[in-house]
């Protein structure tokens, strides 16, 4: 076995559920395209702030899952579910078929798990009383439960955790599971996000708190990423799960290479229960240590997906972030923000737009940000509007993801290069 400094990482898998469809190939198709997600939310009354979100569309949930096995399960649990049984399909990969099942593991992280779950019970709890409360509610609405039950359905021993690190929880699991691949602890993993987004009480308090868009009689043009116009995020709901392996691995068994993992940056900001620093000094060392840790320059890296909320905020303190990290580089580098098709998935936002920068790097060629007709002028970097990008030679791609407590995650998806 070669030293763990020396370790690899690639990715041999990917699934997704999402408001672009639930399955690979369709969604990517969908991105490139431009088309938007995000659907009116009809049963949701004019008392909410926001009436628009991006919904899980493409699912045969059937095909994944017994109705028992569904009632059994959070809605965030599915989507979870339906993304690993994808990734693992792609990547050919089945426990103690070449592998033992000890050396995979899962880390799908969740920002706010079972919040439906949480929600229901409570409503029975205060309607009908305590005996008429599931005995299934701890399990269902805990977020660790998504690794838990895709190790479960796969005989999964590895390392199995989630990480709740708001929306970059996603991110924080790809990241750290490369890592655990890196150190020798499991030779795969299944990593990623999966959030039920869209619910009433995520709806209200999020509405609360001014995060969410108004834009409800525009659905499709609400999600607005570095746009002037923008006034707040579009909830949506998905997971994204990559199959993580360790290169020799992945080489012994004859695995399709899409990219490797090079690099991997986490930090914290210290300032604010949900705004982000306001100089991007936080996020902009999580970018900086992702690259160091692949040993590239700033002014190697051939595209960026944003983390791209669509708040006032964020996208502003993003584009400093940049720019303290890539320099005079941050000019020149192609941007964009898948959240402007899907809305924005929370927790698993960093999962599916991990999935982004591995097609981007493997086909040479990126999503735009659609909405993006009036630039403001504080984000003013090439964010792509409204098209997609041919990218011949693109080599590493960057992805960086920022949460509420001041939570800031990058990793670096590099073309695999033998």
């Amino acid at each position: 076995m070669k030293a763990k400094s020396e370790r690899r990482v690639v990715v041999t898998g990917l699934g997704v559920v999402s408001p672009l469809g639930s399955a690979l190939d369709c969604v990517w198709s969908n991105l490139l395209e431009g088309v938007s997600g995000i659907r009116l939310l009809e049963e949701y009354g004019e008392d909410y702030r926001c009436r628009v979100g991006g919904r899980v569309s493409g699912l045969e949930l059937d095909h994944y899952l017994t109705p028992k096995e569904q009632q059994r399960m959070d809605p965030f649990c599915w989507y979870a579910v339906a993304a690993s049984d994808q990734a693992l399909a792609q990547g050919g990969l089945k426990a103690g078929e070449g592998i033992a099942p000890e050396e995979i593991g899962v880390m799908i992280s969740s920002g706010i798990g079972g919040l439906q779950t949480i929600y229901t019970q409570d409503m029975r709890l205060l309607k009908s009383g305590p005996r008429m409360v599931s005995p299934m509610t701890v399990p269902m609405m805990i977020g660790d439960m998504a690794s838990g039950m895709v190790a479960i359905r796969h005989h999964l021993q590895g390392p199995n955790f989630g990480i709740v690190s708001a929306c970059a929880s996603g991110l924080h699991a790809v990241g750290e599971a490369a890592w655990v691949i890196r150190r020798g602890d499991a030779e795969a993993m299944l990593a990623g996000g999966s959030e039920n987004g869209i619910m009433a009480l995520g709806l209200a308090a999020f509405g609360s708190m001014r995060a969410l868009t108004s834009r409800n009689q525009d659905p499709q043009g609400a999600s607005r990423p570095f746009d002037a116009e923008r006034d707040g995020f579009v909830p949506g709901s998905g997971a994204g799960v990559l199959l993580l392996e360790e290169l020799e691995h992945a080489r012994a068994r004859g695995a399709e290479i899409l990219a490797e993992v090079s690099g991997y940056g986490a930090t914290g900001d210290a300032y604010h229960v949900t705004a982000p620093s306001a100089d991007g000094s936080g996020a902009a060392r999580a970018i900086s240590i992702a690259l160091a840790h692949a040993g590239v320059a700033p002014e190697e890296v051939g595209y960026v997906n944003a983390h791209g909320t669509s708040t006032p905020m964020n996208d502003a303190v993003e584009t400093k972030a940049l720019k303290l990290a890539l320099g005079e580089h941050a000019r020149h580098v192609p941007i964009s923000s898948t959240k402007s098709m899907t809305g924005h998935l929370l927790g698993a936002a960093g999962g599916f737009e991990s999935l982004v920068c591995v097609k981007a790097v493997k086909e040479g060629k990126a999503p735009g940000t659609i909405n993006l007709h009036h630039p403001d002028p504080e984000c003013d970097l090439d964010y792509m509007p409204n098209e997609a990008r041919a990218l011949p030679g693109l080599r590493h791609a960057l992805k960086l993801n920022m949460g509420f407590g001041g939570h800031n995650a990058a990793v670096l998806f590099s073309r695999f290069e033998g």
